[in-house]
C-alpha cells in the first residue's frame, strides 16, 4: 500500500508513524557525536536522574520490553557506560548503574535532547505546545488501553 493509501485508511495513525520516524531519525543525528543509538540515551538519562535501578524497573519506566532493554544495556555495558550487578536483596534481579565513563556524555545527551525539543517545537506557542501535549497524552492513553484489550 502506498503512503497515500495508508494516509487515507488511517490518517491519524499514519501521521503518528511519520512523526515518530522523523523524530527518531533526528535524535539519531543529534546523538551521533556521543556514539549512542536512539534509546540508549534514555537508559543513561534514567540512571543519571534516579541512580542505580533494577533492569526490570528500567523496562517499566521507559516503556520498553525486556529483550530490547537487555540488548541496549548489553551494548552500553560493552562500551563501558553501564555496569550490571546482582541485586543484594533479590537473586533474580539485576541492578544497572551508570559508570563514571558515562558522565562525560551527560552534557552531550542533554544538549541533544534540548536541541531535539527546540527543533520539534519550532515556532509553536506555549499554549499550542500544551494542546499538543494534551492530545499526545490522550493518544497514549488510548493506545495503552487498546494494547491491554488486545492482549486479553
Amino acid at each position: 500500500m502506498s503512503e497515500q493509501g495508508m494516509a487515507a485508511v488511517g490518517p491519524l495513525s499514519h501521521a503518528v508513524f511519520r512523526t515518530a520516524r522523523l523524530h527518531k531519525a533526528l535524535v539519531a543525528r543529534l546523538l551521533r557525536d556521543s556514539g549512542l543509538r536512539p534509546g540508549q540515551e534514555l537508559v543513561l538519562m534514567a540512571l543519571w536522574q534516579d541512580g542505580p535501578q533494577r533492569q526490570v524497573d528500567l523496562v517499566t519506566s521507559l516503556g520498553s520490553d525486556a529483550p530490547t532493554m537487555a540488548r541496549s544495556i548489553t551494548r552500553l555495558e560493552r562500551a563501558g557506560l553501564v555496569a550490571r550487578r546482582p541485586s543484594p536483596t533479590d537473586r533474580r534481579a539485576v541492578i544497572v548503574e551508570a559508570t563514571p565513563a558515562a558522565l562525560p556524555l551527560r552534557a552531550k545527551v542533554e544538549h541533544a535532547w534540548g536541541e531535539l525539543e527546540r527543533l520539534t517545537a519550532g515556532a509553536l506557542s506555549a499554549p499550542r505546545r500544551a494542546e499538543i501535549l494534551d492530545a499526545l497524552a490522550a493518544l497514549e492513553a488510548n493506545l495503552t488501553a487498546a494494547e491491554t484489550a488486545v492482549d486479553s
